[in-house]
């Protein structure tokens, strides 16, 4: 499908270069002033409430939630938006439970953490596996969902997009850090908006406004929670299911707690979790409603993963498709950039410092975070490619399920970790090898060996990795019971003087006011 390049005007290519000047202009001007050693990572501890809101929005949303949303609209309405709304509950717990421990802690990254309780060994492992998962669930879920758009837009081959955007993408990453790619995303999602908003309000007003769409769709699109025998999204499926990947997600990723890691101090952290909360509401208008658009305006596509492209093709006028070329390439930068320096910092400060070469100066810590970005570059763009081979499932369940298979067992650490002071050393060290082997083995047989079009013995993918989930905590409660704590668990529990601070009246006030807003929502469309 590339008849939007058949569409491009004088006026679309100026649109395309003028953006990419400015994000270079934006990009050079915040990385003049550069940070040394960690604070290259942590953008040495400046980011304000609404840098980091904006960043973890743009870290989250990627092309994925562009294309995956807008084709799950098409299908089924706007239940995929739970998603992105139920999440306010995660994004609070991380905001008042996790954000205080890890600024207490002064931490640099996640696995760090665990490793001031648990010991370098846990720190490594738990590294090792954040690695992965950011490789699989941000680099090639992004580069793939950024490669199928590029893909649908000029016609070329998966190897070529891919290649293409995680090259500019990491031009960001490589040079400036997190200061530079918070800067750049704020511009990014700024843009986004605007754009989607665009597409959004012409599609409505080619139906004749939202009575007419309501009137057009069928009733269960407008509804979050569905029956229990419904085959796509049971609402005990997403009640006990999404949480695993949402903790996971939300609370235990580098690539999402990185900015509030480098937060000015807990009051703007939490303030900017609470920000991306509210962001996430939007997730409805600019992402599902187009989806929902094209199933009145364009029934029956073939494959309901052209239906964003199909609007943009067909709503957009001449001269304004430069627009949409922009905002592809906003939000992959957004998401790629923001998981790159992600990926460099965890290798950097858990691996390379702690194992490799802990004497290295503030100029190796940095080449070596460039060098981690490069290398992710390339593993991204294969992985990338074999997720193009995924069959049996539409785009957003892809997505979904893959995250779910990876959550399980950080869910479990950190949730034994941070709430549980008698799980130890032995349960969190099982749980991350023998739990990972077990979650990624699953999710490998669900999704290539015997993937679930062939076979029906599977349960829902949000159920079976709930049910990992369950085992996993299980295990970790049976071995902190029986096995004692090591003597660094003792010597920690002994010294630690951690304090902890109480959110102030604004945080409370803008958390109570985010909840008073979602259980309406909910209500409304319950």
């Amino acid at each position: 499908m590339n008849s939007i390049l058949n569409k491009l005007t004088l006026f679309d290519y100026i649109i395309v270069f003028a953006y990419l000047a400015a994000l270079l202009l934006i990009g050079l001007l915040s990385s003049r002033k550069k940070a040394e050693g960690a604070g290259h990572f942590l953008a040495n501890k400046s980011l304000s409430w609404y840098s980091i809101g904006f960043n973890m929005w743009a870290t989250n949303v990627g092309p994925s939630m562009l294309l995956a949303f807008a084709t799950v609209g098409y299908v089924t309405g706007m239940v995929a938006v739970n998603f992105d709304w139920y999440a306010f509950i995660f994004l609070f717990l991380l905001a008042v439970v996790f954000a205080p421990r890890y600024l207490a802690s002064s931490v640099r990254t996640l696995p760090e953490f665990l490793g001031i309780r648990y010991g370098k060994q846990t720190q490594t492992i738990l590294a090792w596996y954040s690695l992965v998962k950011m490789l699989i669930s941000w680099l090639s879920l992004g580069l793939f969902a950024g490669g199928f758009l590029v893909r649908q837009i000029l016609g070329i081959p998966m190897w070529q997009s891919v290649t293409f955007l995680v090259a500019l993408a990491g031009l960001f990453a490589y040079t400036g850090g997190l200061k530079t790619v918070a800067k750049v995303n704020i511009f990014q999602m700024i843009l986004l908006i605007v754009v989607s908003a665009l597409l959004t309000g012409l599609g409505l007003s080619k139906i004749g406004g939202w009575g007419a769409l309501v009137d057009q769709t069928p009733p269960d699109f407008w509804t979050l929670i569905r029956p229990a025998s419904d085959p796509d999204y049971p609402w005990y499926a997403i009640l006990l299911g999404y949480p695993v990947a949402a903790v996971a997600f939300f609370c235990t990723d580098q690539a999402m707690v990185q900015s509030v890691l480098g937060a000015k101090n807990l009051e703007q952290g939490q303030l900017g979790v609470n920000f991306i909360a509210w962001l996430k509401i939007l997730s409805l208008p600019l992402f599902i409603l187009p989806g929902i658009i094209c199933s009145v305006l364009f029934p029956g596509l073939e494959d309901p993963s052209l239906a964003y492209m199909t609007m943009v093709t067909t709503l957009f006028p001449t001269g304004l498709n430069g627009l949409v070329i922009v905002v592809l390439i906003a939000v992959l930068v957004g998401t790629i950039g923001s998981s790159l320096n992600s990926l460099s910092t965890v290798f950097t400060m858990d691996i390379y410092l702690k194992r490799i070469n802990p004497n290295a100066d503030n100029k190796q810590i940095v080449q070596v975070g460039r060098y981690c970005i490069i290398a992710g570059c390339f593993i991204a763009v294969m992985m990338a490619i074999a997720i193009d081979q995924i069959k049996g499932l539409n785009l957003f369940d892809v997505f979904q399920s893959i995250l779910g298979f990876i959550a399980p067992p950080l869910t479990a650490v950190f949730l034994l970790a941070v709430l549980w002071r008698r799980a130890n050393k032995a349960a969190i060290n099982t749980i991350l090898t023998f739990g990972s082997v077990l979650s990624l083995g699953v999710g490998v047989c669900f999704l290539w060996v015997f993937p679930k079009d062939q076979y029906d013995f599977w349960p829902h993918y949000l159920m079976l990795s709930f049910y990992l989930f369950i085992l996993l905590l299980f295990i970790g409660i049976i071995i902190s019971l029986v096995i004692p704590p090591s003597n660094f668990e003792i010597g920690y529990g002994k010294n630690e003087v951690i304090v902890l601070e109480r959110p102030v009246l604004k945080v409370k006030i803008a958390w109570l006011l985010l909840f008073i807003t979602m259980i309406i929502l909910y209500l409304i469309f319950s």
